[in-house]
């Protein structure tokens, strides 16, 4: 029983994962058909998004375990 908020959290957050990854590919899909050409990504984008990813996955630890006054 007490493993079973752990359990449901893993199955919530790879489910949003997995609609925010879709969300994100239906997105660069769209983008690159305007001009009918493959999506071209650098590294100092790839750096980018990184480290934007990183913050984000930060933010949502600070929130989680975040002590309340």
């Amino acid at each position: 029983m007490n493993n079973d908020w752990r359990a449901r959290t893993l199955i919530i957050g790879g489910i949003v994962g997995l609609l925010t990854g879709l969300g994100t590919a239906y997105v660069i899909i769209q983008r690159s058909s305007e001009d009918d050409s493959p999506p071209s990504m650098g590294a100092g984008d790839g750096v980018r998004l990184g480290l934007l990813l990183l913050g984000l996955v930060r933010q949502v630890g600070e929130l989680a375990g975040g002590k309340q006054e």
